[in-house]
């Protein structure tokens, strides 16, 4: 069994690097963002308190985000591993992740990193355009739908992200090297940590990544 978290800063492709990574070796991608929007949509009594930490501008608790892992992990597709993204972010996650795992009998394969120059981020996401309804994403430069404003997949109706603005990403960004970056070293102290160079077009990011993955692994 092989499971993987990806770390990265905002619009450094997490999500979309996941799935294509978790298609390629066949286990399950889990984004917290996901779980979290899954909550809020059916309005459970954590979906009610993530929003209203949320519309203050914050984050989910660590607590509210072991106990949505914890529920996720427990279902049979995530019984041959998983890829996960959004968590850990912080020192104190990586401990409840180990935690999690070492209660299920597993241990981390490797950490992804997905390295990325800060300016590179914030010309991807001040393009960003996400659809309202399956959340795909797309880049009004780089990967532009085919009808403006419309959604390939869906129909959906696109829509940019109210803290996809330069200012706010500057902001996302000064989060991410303060509070995240922290874990690349304790990472790296564990032999476990992988680094892709993510600053390059997605079919080039994505050969990066499992070109690494599979050094490291020596598969």
């Amino acid at each position: 069994m092989r499971n993987f978290v990806f770390i990265g800063s905002p619009g450094s492709g997490k999500g979309t690097h996941a799935d294509l990574l978790g298609a390629k070796l066949g286990i399950l991608h889990i984004s917290t963002g996901d779980l979290y929007r899954d909550e809020m949509s059916v309005g459970t009594p954590l979906g009610v308190a993530a929003k209203k930490l949320l519309d203050q501008g914050l984050l989910g608790t660590d607590e509210m985000t072991e106990e949505l892992l914890r529920r996720r992990l427990a279902l049979p597709d995530a019984d041959d591993g998983f890829i996960l993204d959004g968590f850990p972010r912080t020192l104190t996650q990586t401990g409840i992740l180990e935690k999690i795992l070492r209660e299920r009998g597993q241990s981390l394969s490797a950490a992804i990193f997905l390295k990325i120059p800060d300016l590179s981020v914030i010309a991807r996401l001040s393009g960003r355009l996400i659809c309202a309804h399956c959340q795909r994403t797309y880049h009004i430069e780089y990967n532009p739908p085919r009808s403006a404003g419309v959604c390939d997949e869906c129909g959906g109706t696109l829509h940019r992200r109210d803290d996809d603005r330069p200012d706010l990403i500057r902001k996302r960004l000064t989060v991410f090297h303060a509070q995240t970056e922290p874990i690349l070293e304790y990472y790296r102290r564990e032999k476990l940590l992988v680094v892709a160079d993510a600053d390059a077009p997605v079919e080039t990011v994505s050969r990066n990544i499992e070109t690494a993955v599979r050094e490291f692994l020596r598969v």
